[in-house]
C-alpha cells in the first residue's frame, strides 16, 4: 500500500529528503518518474499508461505535500518502516487505501525504479 499526505500537513517539509525513491514532492510542483531514479525511456504506471520518465505529471496536490503512488514503495527495501512517517511531526504520512500492494509488488517496483 503506498503511503499518502493528509491534509493535516503542515508542509514542513520533513518527509522530503527521507524518500529513497524521490516520490514525495511540495505541493504544485510537477513530478516525474525519472527524479531521483535511474529510470530511463517508457515506464508503465500503475493505471496501465505508459509515460516517458522525463515527462512532467501534474501534481496531485497544490496546497501541501505530496506523495506520487507510481514512486512510492513504502521504503521496502531501503529501511523497515516508511521513513516519511517516521519523521511527519503531525503524523500526516499514512497508508493509501487506493493503492493496496503486497510487500512482492513494492519490491518489483524498487527495483523498477532504481535499476
Amino acid at each position: 500500500m503506498a503511503i499518502k499526505i493528509t491534509d493535516e500537513c503542515i508542509n514542513c517539509g520533513a518527509c522530503e529528503p527521507e524518500c529513497p525513491n524521490n516520490a514525495i514532492y511540495e505541493g504544485g510542483v510537477e513530478w516525474a518518474l525519472a527524479d531521483g531514479t535511474s529510470v530511463k525511456g517508457s515506464f508503465s504506471l500503475m493505471d496501465g499508461s505508459a509515460v516517458d520518465a522525463n515527462y512532467k505529471n501534474s501534481p496531485i496536490s497544490n496546497d501541501t505535500y505530496y506523495i506520487t503512488p507510481n514512486k512510492c514503495t513504502e521504503c521496502q527495501g531501503f529501511h523497515e518502516e516508511p521513513q516519511c512517517a517516521a519523521v511527519c511531526p503531525v503524523d500526516c504520512c499514512v497508508p493509501d487505501e487506493l493503492y493496496v500492494e503486497t510487500i512482492e509488488a513494492l519490491m518489483a517496483k524498487k527495483e523498477s525504479l532504481h535499476l
